[in-house]
């Protein structure tokens, strides 16, 4: 059964061994946020050899993060290496010694313990760098494939977490969809209400009759409606809102439009806040901007 369609994460952990004729190498991946792609390799010198297929492999599985590649090698037990001894370099060292001792009598001979202990007498195997660059270059997709089981368990995480503040932002969407045309009616009212009293105190010399003062009050009423309407700020929010679900569940490599997304939800927070009639549009306009900033924060963690 395939896997389901998950966001990927950039934070990531894969650790992976094998052994060789080189030794135990052990390989480690370390990925963590990063704008684009970039790797650090860590290897011995003599398994420098390996990494551009190294560098491949992580280029072909990863698009963005900081990936550390670090490799070790631990030399196998004496009883699993093949020691050899240099033949021709010990028949070498012991004619040396022959003639050393002709022309000087007095000269102890060389022991078996010092013919030993002679640099390159004893050799061990030299592993095939062909050989060891296959073992490597399998080890390197192995690793790979553990990164990037780890980036979708970490982006499964942060899916549902982005998904439940996205449920939230809605959910304070609709209430305001539903509360504004009666926080608007009432607005007018009080301020209708406050004028008429207003103007019946006032003197009879007035330079307005009350019905034609009334008239241009709701005149400004509705213009002033007009400059704080927020429907339009209300149903953007709602599309933006439904293309984050939608790139969420898409899964891939969706960091980058989730970043402008996020920039959109904002400006439309922000104009919504410029707008707020009252403390309820107001203190929404806060809670969206909050949800927003926090769904920001897990999108920077997102390949």
């Amino acid at each position: 059964m395939p896997e389901p369609t998950t966001i990927l994460s950039m934070t990531g952990y894969a650790s992976v061994a094998r052994d060789t004729a080189a030794g135990r190498v052990s390989l480690e991946l370390r990925s963590i946020n990063s704008r684009y792609l970039d790797l650090v390799f860590r290897i011995p010198d003599e398994l420098r050899a390996a990494e551009p297929a190294l560098r491949e492999s992580i280029a072909a599985g990863i698009a963005r993060g900081k990936v550390e590649c670090r490799i070790s090698v631990q030399k196998l037990p004496s009883e699993s290496r093949q020691p050899a001894i240099d033949r021709g370099l010990l028949a070498q060292l012991v004619a040396l010694g022959d003639e050393v001792r002709r022309l000087a009598h007095q000269a102890p001979p060389l022991t078996t313990a010092d013919l030993l202990r002679w640099p390159g007498v004893i050799a061990e195997q030299v592993p095939d760098p062909e050989a060891l660059s296959r073992a490597l270059a399998e080890l390197g997709r192995e690793a790979v494939a553990e990164l990037q089981a780890s980036r979708r368990r970490e982006g499964a995480k942060l899916a549902a977490t982005i998904v439940e503040r996205a449920d939230r932002m809605q959910a304070i969407v609709d209430t305001l969809k539903e509360q504004t045309p009666a926080l608007l009616a009432a607005f007018e009212q009080r301020l209708v209400e406050r004028l008429r009293a207003a103007l019946t105190d006032a003197s009879s010399g007035t330079a307005l009759p009350v019905d034609e003062a009334m008239e241009r009050l709701r005149q400004e009423v509705v213009l002033y409606g007009v400059r704080i309407d927020v429907a339009e700020e209300l149903a953007r929010l709602s599309v933006h809102i439904g293309e984050l679900r939608r790139i969420v569940g898409a899964g891939g490599q969706s960091g980058k439009r989730l970043d402008f997304l996020m920039q959109e939800l904002n400006r439309e927070a922000n104009t919504l806040g410029s707008k707020a009639a009252n403390i309820d549009l107001t203190n929404a306009a806060v809670e969206l901007k909050l949800l927003i900033e926090q769904i920001r924060e897990q999108v920077q963690n997102i390949e």
